[in-house]
């Protein structure tokens, strides 16, 4: 399988399967001299691992991250930076009775179709189990940002819709969102969430979610205008991400009901600041960043590994029937949002590499 490296100048390669005695990755193209401990990388992990709550799989993972190479006393040293996390809590034997049945929804038939052999181990290397590798790879290039951009540098998401449920945007409350399940940036709809979910858990089945990520203190000036856009390159990070399937930058799809006069973000100078009167562009204008918060939402599909039993085929292309057990997200939505933060970190921080070869700033 090709393809398991995202980025230019700061490059991830990730490997390993969901089953398999462990994942993990490797970081090209970080700068020397950058403060990085364990426990910084441990910090972003904690908020996608499995088992943390009732609304989420319960598969127990410490998702314990282990550095093998590329930092010597605390820094970096410019060199690859290695990273190990074991697998511990696997149920292989869930997998037992369907792992010559396709999971509709699920990439077995299209992978088997490709390669010939799959690992049905809880989808092997298909598995979001992978994104744990990309979150590790996201705080180290968190940790650059901060250092080379300061503190204004900021990056936040948080689940805005769930299911059928949104939430009033206007009360995002940043410090709210790492204080509920379901990194909620509203308070006043959490009650009803619960409830929802619980009763989609209860049935056997599953929802979708939308996640939004804000990225606030970006330079203006990331980007390129043809073919290295910044927002073709997040709606890649984004749509990379498992179970992914929409992608809007700011107004998104809605700016096509918009007039001329709605959709632009009109410029005001007051003394010597350059202010937007608003943000449909989502911070990126000809592919690159304006100095605004860069805002990107991406639509999750619900889990599809669920109990209600659908129909399909085998490997032997006769029809079945399939019922997935197991442990299993009723929403993946959820852990989705420490994954959207990780990839905006990584696109970000390319760019900004990018950027200094470049323009030398």
């Amino acid at each position: 399988m090709s393809f398991n490296t995202f980025g230019k100048l700061f490059r991830f390669t990730t490997w390993g399967e969901s089953h398999g005695p462990a994942i993990g990755c490797v970081v090209d193209g970080c700068p020397p001299n950058i403060s990085i401990r364990e426990d910084d990388i441990q910090k972003e992990l904690n908020k996608r691992k499995p088992g943390q709550s009732k609304f989420t799989t319960q598969r127990k993972e410490d998702d314990k991250v282990n550095i093998l190479s590329g930092i010597f006393e605390g820094k970096t040293t410019g060199t690859p930076i290695s990273m190990i996390i074991y697998n511990k809590d696997m149920r292989s034997r869930d997998y037992e009775t369907i792992k010559n049945k396709f999971r509709p929804g699920h990439a077995d038939y299209t992978y088997f179709k490709k390669y010939g052999i799959r690992d049905y181990r809880g989808g092997g290397r298909q598995s979001a189990r992978e994104t744990a590798a990309r979150v590790a790879a996201g705080a180290i290039a968190k940790k650059v940002l901060e250092n080379k951009i300061g503190k204004k540098y900021k990056v936040i998401g948080a689940v805005t819709q769930l299911g059928i449920l949104g939430c009033d945007l206007k009360k995002w409350n940043d410090k709210f969102i790492s204080k509920n399940p379901f990194f909620c940036p509203d308070r006043s709809i959490i009650k009803l969430w619960e409830k929802y979910l619980l009763s989609v858990r209860k049935a056997g089945s599953s929802c979708g979610a939308i996640i939004e990520v804000r990225a606030r203190g970006v330079p203006i000036g990331l980007g390129a205008p043809i073919y290295s856009k910044l927002d073709m390159d997040l709606a890649s990070a984004m749509m990379s991400i498992n179970a992914v399937k929409g992608i809007n930058i700011g107004s998104g799809m809605n700016s096509a009901q918009l007039t001329g006069e709605e959709n632009s973000d009109e410029i005001l100078k007051k003394g010597k600041k350059i202010n937007f009167k608003s943000n449909n562009a989502g911070g990126i204008l000809g592919g690159i960043s304006s100095g605004q918060d860069i805002i990107i939402s991406f639509a999750v599909k619900p889990t599809s590994s669920i109990l209600t039993k659908r129909q399909t085929i085998d490997r032997f292309g006769k029809n079945t029937s399939i019922s997935v057990k197991g442990r299993h997200d009723p929403c993946v939505g959820i852990r989705a949002v420490p994954i959207g933060e990780a990839m905006m970190h990584c696109v970000i921080l390319d760019h900004y590499l990018m950027n200094i070869a470049q323009c030398g700033n």
